[in-house]
């Protein structure tokens, strides 16, 4: 049995040191899981770079881990339904499960929760919280999913922006049956919004990217995206006129601003949506203040909603379209890091080395 665990620390803004700790001893109502692989998904990027939501500790990144339950307590294979050797995901919250916003649902709400997976410090035993590391403890409170152990590790490991895109376009936009959608970014989650409109019966899905976004935009399209549009250019065309002329001036239902430390889609995409439509925000912006026209709230009815993470609920039906191999996911992956190069996978994803074609990054501890 391995005795130590070799993990990725973050200690500061881009300083990621390796470091080892104690395999953690599990009781009745707790577990561990190798770590099979972790997405990394922009805010892994922002607080990489020190942009936003870093733990002013040293921590363990990673909130998108995925692997194999290695050692389980017997309460807690009876809470979770699982057992030794399935593949499970895990939230990175880790509510309370006793306050009222748990007890009614709202535990992404929850006052109480002290923990999280891939954002608390080492500080806090046994210090294996994130899933930069070989293997991850498994705290009684934690929220847990089985997946097919049948999917590639790569795939598996999409759950997370899936279920983004799930949680945002169907769950909080109420996409659904003929109707259109705007998606404000062309990244892994833009991508996943694609496919969870899709397979939520939407009629019209229109994507939008930067010039150097064009690889992702023709993705967007195989993955049935009726149009895509590059913005941001000198020559490019106003983002919401060209929606209200693909829309026959009528404007879309539904729009989500995915992208990230940018304020402008935020008003494109108030333009863009029809009256009475509606705006979900989740690109976030790194505390800036943005302009916000408030006017065009009101002058056309928007409904506007904040997306906070993803849902249990999101993940479930995530998952159920990852297992049914309906789309075809492994167009999104594109880069396999190992744990020593936890560094380079995150700047990779954010296009700060030379190979720009990054869509869907994820790390594997086993991988050299």
């Amino acid at each position: 049995m391995v005795e130590m665990v070799r993990a990725a620390v973050q200690t500061g803004p881009r300083q990621i040191e390796m470091r080892e700790f104690p395999r953690p001893v599990i009781g009745p109502d707790d577990g561990l899981m190798r770590v099979e692989a972790n997405g990394i998904c922009g805010s892994d990027v922002e607080i990489y770079r020190g942009h936003m939501g870093m733990n002013p500790n040293p921590f363990i990144p990673g909130h998108e881990p995925m692997g194999i339950i290695e050692e389980l307590g017997e309460r807690a294979a009876e809470r979770w339904g699982v057992q030794v050797g399935d593949r499970v995901a895990l939230e990175v919250i880790v509510p309370c499960r006793a306050c009222e916003d748990c007890l009614t649902g709202n535990y992404q709400a929850c006052r109480f929760r002290k923990y999280g997976h891939g954002v608390t410090g080492i500080e806090v035993s046994p210090s294996l919280w994130g899933g930069f590391a070989e293997y991850l403890y498994i705290s009684p409170n934690s929220v847990v999913h089985k997946i097919d152990k049948n999917l590639p590790a790569e795939i598996a490991a999409m759950y997370n922006p899936l279920g983004a895109g799930v949680r945002w376009a169907v769950d909080l936009g109420e996409v659904g049956l003929g109707d259109t959608m705007l998606v404000l970014g062309s990244g892994q989650r833009g991508l996943a919004a694609v496919i969870a409109a899709k397979a939520a019966g939407a009629g019209q899905v229109i994507v939008t990217g930067l010039e150097s976004d064009a690889h992702k935009l023709a993705i967007a399209r195989e993955l049935g995206a009726d149009h895509t549009l590059t913005v941001g250019g000198e020559d490019a065309p106003d983002t919401a006129d060209a929606v209200m002329e693909l829309t026959g001036g009528r404007g879309v239902d539904v729009a989500l601003d995915l992208t990230p430390m940018a304020g402008g889609p935020i008003t494109d995409a108030l333009k863009s949506v029809r009256h009475g439509g509606r705006v979900v925000l989740a690109g976030l912006k790194g505390q800036r203040e943005i302009p916000l026209v408030t006017d065009l709230i009101i002058n056309r009815a928007i409904t506007v909603k904040g997306a906070f993470g993803v849902d249990a609920t999101a993940n479930k039906k995530a998952i159920a379209l990852l297992e049914s191999g309906r789309f075809p996911l492994e167009k999104l992956h594109t880069h396999t890091f190992g744990l020593d190069d936890v560094g380079l996978a995150i700047e990779t994803l954010a296009g700060e080395t030379e190979d720009k074609s990054a869509i869907h990054v994820s790390v594997h501890p086993s991988f050299a």
